[in-house]
């Protein structure tokens, strides 16, 4: 008799790429800063944490890494809830051993290399979700999603007024995991830091710099 294989001690990961990056004017993940692109960064510094990383994109998204791109199941680019939405009903179609799936937006280079381990180790309850915090926020598209909340998110975004991220937390449980802000000679860099507009980006790009 076969045993059955343990689920993957690391969870699948999935980068948010669906948004239509309107206060930038340009595709923000093909932005570069300290030399290579954002979404660069992002995969670099989650991919040691994840046991896989999927591109969730519209279809035709460039992809210059080759990564595995899933498009949202839910039209019109209607927010992350839709990514986060297909990632799930993407696990379970394929049939992986997972019981949550990790989230980040590609706008974020500053990863935490600990992320991973961090929001899981608040994971006790299996059916809560588990976002990021810090300094004060919390940042819901870093997030350990259980695949048991997949038939909820489904159900509640057939209702089209239904796309906020807070909104649909106010239906589970949900835990933050409190992360700190990183000293740097430019000052304190929030680790979630993400880039919507021009000067974000320079302020990201000294950074970048200075931690290189």
């Amino acid at each position: 008799m076969t045993t059955p294989a343990a689920p993957p001690i690391r969870p699948p990961g999935l980068v948010l790429a669906g948004g239509k990056s309107s206060r930038m004017g340009t595709d923000k993940a093909f932005l570069t800063i300290g030399g290579d692109t954002i979404l660069g960064h992002v995969v670099r510094r989650l991919l040691p944490q994840v046991s896989e990383i999927t591109l969730n994109a519209p279809i035709g998204f460039p992809n210059p890494l080759g990564l595995r791109l899933l498009p949202d199941f839910v039209p019109g680019q209607v927010g992350p809830l839709a990514g986060v939405l297909a990632g799930l009903q993407d696990i379970q179609a394929r049939g992986v051993r997972a019981t949550h799936l990790l989230t980040v937006p590609s706008d974020s280079p500053f990863v935490p290399a600990d992320l991973a381990r961090r929001l899981g180790a608040e994971a006790g309850d299996p059916n809560a979700i588990v976002i990021a915090a810090s300094d004060g926020r919390d940042h819901p598209v870093f997030g350990l999603w259980p695949v048991s909340i997949t038939s909820d998110l489904e159900t509640w975004l057939s209702d089209p007024d239904n796309r906020r991220i807070k909104a649909f937390l106010e239906r589970h449980r949900v835990v933050t995991a409190e992360f700190p802000m990183v000293e740097t000679t430019q000052g304190l860099l929030d680790p979630f830091f993400n880039i919507n507009t021009p000067e974000d980006l320079q302020e990201a790009r000294r950074f970048a710099e200075e931690l290189s």
